[in-house]
């Protein structure tokens, strides 16, 4: 069953500002991961999904549900981080949890609590005195206190240590193992390989691909590293014709991507003293990929 879906969506703000026809859909108990660099359109995306802004075309919906005409019938299941965290600054950390408790009906704070402790946030302080990490730990707990259904989160670990960042990753590990529907937009490429079932990139406002981040990887060159008997049979190999990305001594790095049968038909004709897979990262997939999408 799809939880979120959205379709042809589209905001024109000029000079190919906005988005333009973005379509997916997000299955329950999915974690979908959306990358793109500042300015692509994730932001823009989400903020639609949340009711924010009215589209010049196309709908979206959570669980159903108009994403713009019922707000305030998602708001009861949804959890949500902002890209940009805004908190009333004359309020205590805690006083801005408990008003979200309130104003979400929750009768007792376990579970804020837990997450308080969870990521050693102080509530007791003044939210204008909070740094930008601690600021984004009370969005992360106003987020999560009420174990939503459904997870809609903008750059989520902005201003997080790498320590609260694994935290984080681990938080939504267990959120995906109870079956959360998550959409999560991130420039930390190990947060989404480690969270993410599918990844959907975005550039200059138009949804480019989707797919899982093992196809993804699947689809781009892989990188191996091969080491010979002796240095004359490292320069054989070195002038078959392979994308050969560098030759030093007895060792060959090589670039594979449709002529996996070539390079294997190459190997078989020398003596192999070692040869080694450089696995890619999603970032480098990322990179790679999003050099070449038009």
């Amino acid at each position: 069953m799809d939880i979120i879906q959205i379709h042809e969506l589209t905001k024109d703000y000029g000079d190919h500002k906005g988005i333009f026809d973005v379509s997916f859909s997000i299955k329950e108990g999915e974690s979908f991961g959306f990358l793109g660099p500042n300015g692509a359109g994730k932001t823009t995306t989400i903020r639609h999904l949340m009711g924010f802004i009215n589209a010049d075309k196309g709908r979206c919906t959570i669980k159903g549900m108009d994403c713009k005409q019922e707000v305030q019938r998602i708001q009861q299941f949804l959890g949500y981080v902002p890209g940009e965290i805004s908190l009333p600054e004359d309020m205590t950390g805690m006083e801005f949890i408990e008003f979200m408790a309130a104003y979400r009906g929750l009768k007792e704070l376990t579970l804020a609590h837990r997450l308080i402790e969870r990521f050693e946030l102080n509530p007791k302080g003044k939210i204008k005195k909070m740094s930008k990490g601690m600021k984004q730990k009370v969005g992360i707990v106003t987020a999560f206190m009420h174990n939503p259904e459904v997870l809609i989160l903008d750059e989520p670990t902005g201003g997080l240590d790498p320590l609260m960042q694994n935290r984080f990753i681990d938080l939504i590990t267990e959120e995906k193992q109870q079956g959360k529907t998550i959409l999560m937009s991130s420039h930390l490429f190990e947060e989404v390989e480690r969270t993410c079932d599918r990844v959907g990139m975005i550039k200059q406002g138009e949804l480019k691909a989707i797919d899982t981040i093992e196809q993804l990887k699947a689809s781009q060159k892989r990188t191996y590293i091969v080491v010979f008997e002796d240095e004359a049979q490292a320069v054989a190999f070195a002038a078959e014709p392979l994308q050969i990305v560098a030759h030093e001594g007895n060792r060959v790095i090589v670039s594979v991507q449709q002529d996996m049968n070539l390079f294997i038909a190459s190997l078989h004709r020398f003596s192999i003293k070692d040869l080694k897979a450089k696995e890619q990262t999603l970032e480098e997939v990322f990179l790679h990929y999003y050099s070449d999408i038009q």
